[in-house]
């Protein structure tokens, strides 16, 4: 039913496309939730600016470009999309890959003095699962530093309702459906392309991942645990 309804959704867009004047909504770099100093020390200044402005912004740009192909590329349907990337160009999986994980890397993140604690429903969900805060931590610092090459490390609720640390490639993530990865609805995930770490932490990508800590947004995170959960 739902496969259908996003088929009927697409052939409108199509229609409403081939019809002079009528404009497809486009996609739209997501401002910063905080000042690009904010979370100073631990990330700089500059390495925010440049992530954000021009990393996440050529996303953006890339997805206005294909979606006027491909009218699956809408803004209101990202993870819908994402669910079925297999059935998409490898462009549309890097871009809407990039543009997804990226608003989420920003949102997870907040000044170190409002980082928090993670809520009470995740705290008790990471000790099910992990058996501590710290275990959880110590794990998925392993598959951020392990991942090879570029990519992230993600905190997903799986299918089970269980939450389980996995990471992607490049800018895969956990809720596409293509060979290799663990599914799952992502809650917390981290940048581990050079890109994000480089200009302060040089090739030392442990220091970035373990300072990377002090920076987490737990209420958001808890929030997505949530959602997730619903």
């Amino acid at each position: 039913m739902q496969s259908s309804f996003r088929a009927l959704a697409g052939a409108l867009a199509l229609a409403l496309a081939a019809i002079p004047g009528v404009a497809l909504a486009q996609f739209a770099l997501p401002p910063l939730p905080y000042a690009a100093s904010a979370l100073e020390p631990h990330i700089d200044t500059m390495t925010m600016e440049i992530h954000h402005g021009r990393h996440h912004q050529a996303f953006i740009t890339a997805l206005n470009a294909q979606a006027k192909d491909n009218p699956a590329l809408r803004p209101d349907a990202v993870e819908a999309t994402l669910r079925e990337i297999s059935k998409h160009p490898v462009a549309a999986r890097n871009a809407l890959g990039g543009h997804y994980n990226h608003s989420l890397f920003w949102e997870v993140m907040a000044p170190a003095s409002q980082s928090g604690r993670p809520p009470a429903a995740l705290a008790a969900a990471i000790d099910a699962a992990f058996g501590s805060l710290d275990e959880m931590k110590k794990r998925f610092d392993q598959a951020a530093i392990t991942r090879f090459g570029s990519g992230w490390a993600w905190l997903v609720v799986t299918a089970d309702r269980k939450l389980a640390i996995t990471s992607t490639a490049n800018q895969d993530n956990p809720l596409m459906d293509v060979a290799g990865i663990e599914r799952g609805t992502p809650v917390l995930g981290l940048d581990v392309w050079e890109h994000a770490y480089y200009l302060k932490y040089q090739n030392r990508r442990a220091d970035y991942v373990t300072t990377w800590w002090n920076v987490v947004n737990w209420a958001e995170v808890g929030r997505r645990y949530e959602a997730a959960m619903r």
